[in-house]
């Protein structure tokens, strides 16, 4: 068989064989969000549009913090439109041709390959700024020792990522200075295009290999650098790196009201409207009778999509006002205990044939009591997360069931709880002296 063709066929196979493994993950992923309970966010479509553009795309958040703003924003440039050289490179391999746009473009191709390679140089800088920031200034909110929902997995997936990067990068950059170097040396099927601002500085240390060796340097960049993206792409779904796909529709489906707005129980509401004969003809009865969320599936799939969009920045934690008092409550362990979970239900579905099978644990046994107590619903976490995600509504949902179902809560709350229905406050007074306090 000839090389070409065989090498055609490993790439087609290496191509196929990812994007398998993708969509099943994706397709697990999805699985689990549609044990969730229904919601309805479609409403206001423009200034839903407008959210992607500004929270996803445009990053707008981030920049509350201009440095670090600009260092991710760095990354995610880089990462989407260095992908358009990507397809470059997955038509090569799967037509067996090198440089396949180089004759189309002409002296525009070696512009685009320029601004991708300075665009490569700004994601490596951006990755050893982070890497810095956890490693050497150590950051706070991003130090294990600090922050316990941090140590093992998520810490070695931050620097992994960080890595990866970097050695993808280099490939690109090896690649490219390879190929300048056989392209002077007129081997075949090496289009004249030059050498580009990057990588052009690595060629006097390749220029003493012969071409032989030269081939074989290009050849192995360009199938690891390839190689990577394909892992890559697939490491990150399993990675707080999801946030790359999910971040576009946790944006769109945010909410669009005041961060003040706490929304009500639905199965409360549709049971006192029962009683005082308000509920509509057309009103559709609550899918479960559960007062608030026990598990992952209690939940509606909001919550899910942004537990699975939560980039782990830990901003949340740190605006936190009871985890800065020392509390336990942590609103990014919050995210990561419930993808946990998830991923626990995801398990469970692929053994059973996308049934769910109760395996004896719930989120509750994630997360204790006295965290979900220690929240102020204050919606600092809210206000904090760059692309809005919510850990208050998780919150209110553990906290409810936490209470109603349960009957979990200290003394002075159900001494609250109690005044509040016989005297429509939280003190203990006639109802017709509530008003008292505004004629002194």
């Amino acid at each position: 068989m000839d090389m070409t063709y065989f090498f055609q066929f490993l790439f087609i196979a290496l191509l196929a064989s990812m994007s398998y493994l993708i969509a099943m993950r994706f397709k697990g992923i999805l699985a689990t969000i549609r044990l969730s309970q229904p919601i309805l966010l479609s409403d206001q479509p423009i200034e839903r549009w407008k959210r992607v553009f500004l929270l996803a795309f445009g990053q707008k958040k981030m920049f509350q913090k201009p440095f670090v703003g600009l260092m991710h924003f760095l990354i995610y440039i880089g990462f989407v439109l260095i992908n358009v050289e990507i397809l470059e490179i997955i038509l090569d391999g799967i037509l067996g041709t090198h440089r396949l746009f180089a004759p189309f473009l002409g002296s525009l191709y070696p512009l685009l390959l320029n601004f991708f390679e300075l665009l490569a140089a700004g994601v490596f800088l951006a990755c050893l700024v982070f890497f810095a920031r956890r490693g050497i200034f150590k950051v706070t909110r991003l130090q294990p020792e600090k922050h316990a929902e941090l140590k093992g997995f998520p810490i070695q997936d931050a620097y992994t990522i960080l890595i990866v990067e970097c050695v993808l990068m280099a490939a690109l950059w090896t690649m490219n200075a390879a190929d300048a170097i056989l392209q002077s040396r007129a081997v075949e099927h090496y289009h004249e295009v030059g050498s580009f601002i990057v990588s052009r500085n690595l060629i006097p240390f390749l220029n003493a290999y012969s071409t032989d060796a030269l081939f074989l340097v290009e050849r192995i960049a360009w199938w690891f650098h390839i190689a990577g993206i394909l892992g890559f792409a697939l490491y990150v779904t399993y990675s707080k790196h999801l946030h790359i796909f999910f971040a576009f529709p946790a944006a769109y489906y945010s909410s669009l009201k005041s961060s003040a707005y706490i929304p009500s129980l639905s199965t409360v509401t549709h049971e006192v409207n029962l009683m005082l004969g308000k509920s509509a003809s057309g009103e559709a009865a609550p899918t479960t009778l559960r007062f608030g969320a026990k598990d992952v599936m209690d939940l509606n799939w909001k919550n899910l999509l942004d537990a699975y969009s939560c980039t782990e920045c830990g901003r949340c934690t740190d605006e936190c006002p009871a985890n800065q008092t020392g509390k336990l409550l942590s609103p990014r362990k919050i995210m990561m205990d419930t993808r946990d979970r998830l991923e626990e239900v995801g398990v469970i579905l692929s053994k059973n044939k996308g049934q769910f099978v109760d395996d004896g644990k719930s989120l509750l046994d994630k997360i204790s009591g006295e965290e979900l107590r220690a929240c102020t619903t204050c919606q600092a976490c809210v206000e904090a997360c760059p692309m809005e995600l919510s850990p208050l509504n998780i919150i209110l949902e553990l906290r409810r069931y936490q209470i109603m179902e349960l009957s979990d809560a200290p003394a002075a709350w159900n001494s609250m709880f109690s005044n509040i229905e016989t005297n429509q406050a939280p003190w203990k007074f006639n109802p017709s002296d509530r008003m008292n306090w505004t004629k002194s």
